[in-house]
């Protein structure tokens, strides 16, 4: 059902505290800016990859729910092909296209609260992480959010949205209880819409759940509360922020790096983490990125948080260092840890850059770790990388609760994975386009040579996720495989969103280089 008059007051008051706090709040603005007028350049340098600017005919900066809906009605009334940003960290050009004609800017809707009606928290699609931990803080829960504070819920969520608190509460998608969306149909009538877990609209609700951001409307606000709370307390409606944190850091010097080190290092890390991949495993607490940087001091990364009483958390933290640096000689740095609370933990996340660079991604999920030869590619692949050291190979694991639950129950199906791999070429030079680029897609297909320079699903390969866009695998050129681009993202989930997509946005509307096509 459309939203209700009650429903739409709420959302339009939630509006107007949005725009209170909001960056425009120290003087008014227009509703939509236009090329030459004030702040529209800034507003279209919001993106994170500056190989991409979108020069739109109008950006929408709508304050509540009311706005929105009529910058989507103007939007299509005046044919304008419409891209949505929330904090501007799409890796591709879904929002930052040449294409966008009507960009509509989500960031005044950004409160965090809690909703009586719904009994779920209220977040605004325009909230970036950073506001949503804290502003969570205030009830004593969390979600297990991105470790990137810029981020923003908008994209985050819709994708399915996985962080440091995933291995035991699972993806953010998994605690999402409904949506607020304003949809298109097939006459181009918008509406507002409500669409629950438990009804109304559930098919619409489980599209969000991972199915992706701009592919059925425009998401306004998300509910938020775990599958095990029945609302009644706000308190327990979320995952329980920790006490503390027990955070600890390792190098692996670029002086001290062997092909051989790299191999044994990397290879126990992913090992480690494929044997304790199953729910409730008891390392489920503990969360290492890794990131490996050619040519600065440190080549290897590992950032840990270690989750759970003080002594347990010493004590897993212990093993796994242990672990992952048996054998690998000379042995890496490890930095002293240190106990912060939750709050001051998030301060060790990152930051959105200062200076948006130019970037290319390639992801894949990992059911099975790497073989010594890719583990060799890969190192070679690093160290033949002689031109800066802002690119980079990350590794996030997943498991744990996050494979607690079964593909189809959410949009987002890797529910059988391990781990998460994404080769990010970073460059600040225009005439360097070429060469990055070109190392980024030899390197991932190098890795997957044997599948056709896709991680095809199989049993070592998760496909990968769509979180991190790559049209290169909707690319017969660079995807060799006869797997399609959705089965990688989506799997056997696609049927289901087409039909949802046809629903819900027949005309369209909606679209991307990565889009759901309507069935």
């Amino acid at each position: 059902m459309s939203l209700s008059r009650r429903g739409f007051m709420a959302a339009a008051t939630l509006g107007a505290a949005a725009s209170a706090t909001g960056v425009f709040a120290a003087h008014a603005e227009p509703q939509a800016v236009a090329p030459g007028e004030l702040d529209y350049q800034r507003l279209t340098l919001r993106g994170y990859n500056r190989r991409f600017v979108a020069q739109p005919k109008r950006i929408h900066i709508p304050s509540g729910t009311g706005e929105l809906q009529e910058a989507v009605a103007r939007s299509v009334r005046d044919d304008l092909r419409i891209a949505v940003r929330s904090g501007g960290h799409c890796f591709d050009d879904f929002v930052d296209s040449t294409d966008t004609r009507s960009l509509i800017d989500l960031q005044r809707l950004n409160t965090v609260g809690w909703d009586d009606q719904y009994k779920a928290f209220s977040v605004g699609a325009g909230a970036d992480l950073d506001s949503v931990y804290r502003g969570l803080s205030r009830w004593g829960v969390t979600i297990p959010g991105g470790i990137c504070r810029a981020v923003g819920v908008g994209g985050h969520i819709s994708g399915g949205g996985y962080g440091p608190l995933s291995r035991q509460y699972g993806l953010v998608a998994d605690h999402l209880y409904g949506v607020e969306i304003v949809t298109v149909d097939a006459r181009g009538e918008s509406s507002l819409i409500v669409a629950t877990k438990d009804g109304p609209h559930r098919d619409l609700w489980w599209a969000n759940t991972g199915g992706g951001g701009g592919n059925f409307g425009v998401v306004s606000r998300f509910l938020l509360r775990s599958p095990d709370s029945d609302g009644t307390d706000p308190t327990l409606a979320l995952p329980r922020r920790p006490d503390s944190v027990l955070v600890g850091r390792l190098l692996l010097p670029m002086p001290m790096v062997t092909e051989e080190s790299f191999v044994r290092f990397l290879g126990n890390y992913l090992d480690f983490h494929s044997r304790y991949r199953e729910p409730a495993n008891r390392f489920a607490g503990l969360y290492a990125r890794l990131i490996f940087r050619p040519l600065i001091e440190g080549f290897a990364d590992l950032l840990i948080f270690s989750y759970g009483e003080p002594r347990d958390a010493q004590s897993q933290l212990d093993e796994f260092l242990a672990t992952v640096t048996d054998g690998v000689t000379p042995a890496p740095v490890l930095l002293p840890p240190t106990r912060l609370n939750y709050a001051d933990s998030i301060e060790q996340y990152y930051a959105a850059p200062t200076n948006p660079a130019r970037v290319k991604i390639k992801a894949a999920m990992l059911r099975q770790p790497y073989s010594p030869e890719q583990l060799r590619i890969l190192y070679r692949a690093l160290v033949g990388l002689t031109v800066n050291g802002e690119s980079f190979v990350e590794f996030s694991p997943f498991g744990g609760a996050i494979n607690a639950t079964a593909p189809d129950a959410t949009a987002m199906p890797a529910r059988d994975s391990f781990m998460k791999m994404l080769v990010h070429a970073t460059w600040r030079d225009p005439s360097d386009d070429d060469r990055f680029i070109s190392w980024a897609r030899t390197t991932y297909g190098s890795i997957y040579a044997d599948t056709g320079a896709a991680p095809v699903p199989d049993d070592r390969n998760g496909g990968s996720y769509i979180n991190y866009p790559d049209p290169d695998l909707a690319d017969p050129v660079w995807n060799t495989s006869t797997a399609p681009w959705h089965a990688l993202y989506y799997g056997d989930n696609y049927t289901r969103l087409q039909r949802i997509k046809a629903e819900w946005d027949p005309k369209n509307i909606f679209r991307h280089r990565l889009s759901i096509e309507p069935r």
